[in-house]
């Protein structure tokens, strides 16, 4: 089973994005309002076919849930059939993409017997206030946790947010969050792409991101695998890995960093850093964003560090200014 988690990871890491041809209707209406996750690339109405790109940037948030969480998942598939097709009944139902149904896994993984420290409970972990919102009882049987009534006031809660910000990828932000931190960090960025305005978002919030995409990525790729993708790992196998993008991570970055401080505090090769990030400084200090390259496996140290390493960084560009 962990060989086959691995090439799907292979598949990622080698092409670099996922090309996915031939989906049904169905899953065609499903990757409308991903925006930020998926662009088209071809449409052939006649053929009742469309290819979808998968953003480059998602890359890096699998690898690591893939590795953690993929075989635990994978036995999911089997086992959560019944629950999954009741769910994609109410979500089409209310004009919801089925896939959301996979962030019931990322809340509650599917048990109905689960409450948070802040109240949440059930399978789809709605509050107290929105469940009553929703006209869901709270006494003497709590219906959050009654599979139907729950998804259905989920499904509601989806809708409206989906409304409000229109790409699925910051409805499921706005769910974690609060659709409050989610409207700030638009307003502070000017824009609604999640991969810009992401590090404004608190750190859980993110990850809950990336553990459903990873987690979509995990129960849909089976089903939607391209011959594309397998080609692709055929002819890798002829191919001088050294020109792939294997050896990257990517993650955008705002603020003086310095990549010397960087290399020093991640113990990274310098000369990595500044061959692979050409200008960096100088942009970041013209208040631009960049798309920061660490090797491969950085990331989440990178991450557990950032505000760390920044600090560091601006007290060494105040030494220098003194």
């Amino acid at each position: 089973m962990m060989n086959r988690i691995r090439m799907y990871i292979l598949s990622f890491l080698l092409t670099s994005l996922i090309t996915l041809n031939g989906y049904a209707q169905e899953a065609n209406g499903d990757r409308v309002g991903f925006s930020s996750l998926f662009t088209v690339v071809k449409a052939d109405t006649q053929a009742n076919a469309t290819q979808y790109q998968l953003n480059p940037k998602a890359v890096s948030f699998i690898q690591s849930y893939l590795e953690k969480q993929g075989p635990s998942l994978q036995k999911m598939k089997t086992w959560a059939k019944p629950y999954f097709n009741l769910y994609d009944q109410i979500l089409i139902a209310n004009g919801v993409p089925t896939t959301l149904k996979y962030l019931s896994v990322i809340e509650s993984s599917l048990n109905a017997e689960v409450v948070s420290w802040a109240g949440a409970a059930g399978p789809w972990q709605i509050m107290p206030e929105e469940a009553k919102r929703l006209g869901l009882k709270l006494t003497p049987v709590d219906e959050r946790m009654d599979y139907e009534k729950s998804t259905q006031a989920a499904a509601t809660i989806l809708r409206e947010s989906f409304a409000e910000f229109g790409d699925w990828l910051l409805v499921v932000a706005a769910y974690n969050g609060g659709a409050g931190r989610v409207r700030q960090a638009i307003k502070k960025k000017g824009t609604k792409d999640f991969w810009i305005i992401q590090y404004d978002l608190p750190l859980e919030t993110r990850n809950h991101v990336k553990k459903f995409i990873a987690t979509q990525y995990i129960f849909e790729t089976e089903q939607y695998e391209s011959n594309q993708v397998r080609s692709s790992l055929m002819k890798m196998k002829k191919t001088d890995r050294n020109t792939s993008n294997e050896s990257f991570d990517v993650v955008i970055i705002s603020g003086r960093y310095q990549l010397a401080i960087i290399a020093k505090m991640l113990s990274i090769n310098l000369q990595f850093l500044q061959e692979n990030n050409p200008g960096i400084e100088k942009l970041l200090a013209s208040g631009k964003s960049y798309e920061l390259k660490l090797p491969k496996g950085m990331l989440e140290k990178f991450e557990a560090r950032k505000n760390e390493i920044l600090q560091a960084s601006l007290n060494a560009l105040f030494a220098i200014d003194n």
